[in-house]
């Protein structure tokens, strides 16, 4: 069976942990020097970020990559990114889970909720956005069904359009939701250093 795979490789990697700004924020690293770094909220448990980062081709770290969570602005300062930037009225697409679902925000897209349909395709393993204005078409995966192996469900896919934002939700399927709550429990086994101090490894 394939879920525990995904799981061993998480319980295998080295993990740091700090709490700070209300976040219990996990570093992992795992064996082949991929790092994953996660930011939970302390209250609720929600997972607030997700970010994944590898070697580049001279052996140093390359860029973070954005998974769950805010999308990073230019640095200020960096002339070139600013010169050249995305005009603030084109959609954002981000990601923003809840505890029972995956779920990603589409700001900017102003056209009424009947013109979206949203649909899995499940040869490709991915999910798709269609407008029938034919404004806007994006296709995406979901990164946590593939580490688990999962299918794509349509029936668990859904979504709604509120203040020029469409919400997509995917509910979690029980095998990740178990998977979830088992890693969670680990995760409250790290010693935690709080604020700006040394991270705590286990």
């Amino acid at each position: 069976m394939a879920v525990p795979s995904w799981l061993e490789r998480l319980q295998a990697a080295s993990k740091t942990a700090l709490v700070q700004d209300g976040k219990r924020k996990i570093h992992y690293l795992f064996e082949d020097g991929k790092e994953m770094a996660e930011e939970y909220d302390v209250k609720t448990g929600q997972l607030v970020s997700r970010k994944w980062r590898e070697k580049n081709t001279l052996g140093g770290s390359g860029q973070w990559q954005i998974e769950v969570g805010e999308p990073t602005s230019p640095l200020l300062g960096s002339l070139d990114l600013e010169l050249i930037k995305e005009s603030s009225s084109n959609p954002v697409f981000m990601r923003k889970d809840t505890l029972s679902s995956f779920q990603w925000r589409i700001r900017n897209l102003p056209y009424p909720k009947e013109v979206y349909s949203v649909s899995v395709e499940k040869e490709q393993r991915c999910c798709v956005i269609r407008t029938t204005n034919k404004k806007y078409y994006k296709k995406f995966s979901i990164p946590d069904l593939d580490r688990y192996q999962l299918p794509l469900d349509a029936a668990a896919l859904s979504f709604t359009h509120a203040n020029n934002t469409l919400i997509i939700m995917y509910q979690k399927p029980k095998e990740i939701l178990a998977a979830e709550e088992q890693l969670q429990k680990e995760l409250k086994k790290i010693k935690a250093a709080n604020g700006d101090g040394d991270c705590k490894t286990q």
